[in-house]
């Protein structure tokens, strides 16, 4: 799929007034050299400043569903910065800690997966019609279908 500036500045400025993110100054930067994701977004929660991260070659099929998914990530950010917070207190800063790690890798699947069920439905209930995008789940079925291949 091909990135259109157009295409996501539309998006962004549909989305920034559903998800009521209007007071928020939120630009779109396309990332050209090689990275492994579709999207990201770098948030400045006092000044409600961000930068939506778009990947020139992003593995979403549907330029619409990243928008949403990366604004609900701002629309959670001060949970997902409290989370985190909590867990550094509890299990302390060191990463190679297995529960921190698991604490963590727990938080992380579950903000993933409810930022995903979020897009979907803000989708659906919007009239989106482009299907949804099967980026993470392809990925594995390619890799698995590679392996079968390679023995």
């Amino acid at each position: 799929m091909e990135v259109n500036d157009e295409q996501l500045e539309k998006y962004l400025k549909k989305w920034q007034d559903i998800l009521r993110l209007r007071d928020w100054d939120i630009t779109v930067k396309i990332v050209d050299s090689t990275w492994r994701k579709s999207g990201d977004i770098k948030i400045d929660l006092e000044d409600k400043k961000a930068v939506l991260l778009v990947n020139s070659i992003p593995k979403y099929n549907n330029l619409e569903e990243l928008v949403v998914h990366e604004l609900l990530h701002v629309k959670l950010y001060g949970l997902d910065q409290m989370i985190e917070e909590l867990l550094s207190i509890v299990f302390g800063e060191n990463e190679n800690d297995p529960k921190r790690a698991f604490a963590y890798t727990q938080f992380m699947v579950l903000l993933e997966s409810t930022v995903e069920d979020l897009t979907k439905g803000y989708l659906a209930a919007s009239g989106c019609k482009e299907p949804l995008s099967f980026g993470r789940l392809q990925k594995a079925i390619d890799e698995e279908l590679k392996h079968k291949n390679s023995t």
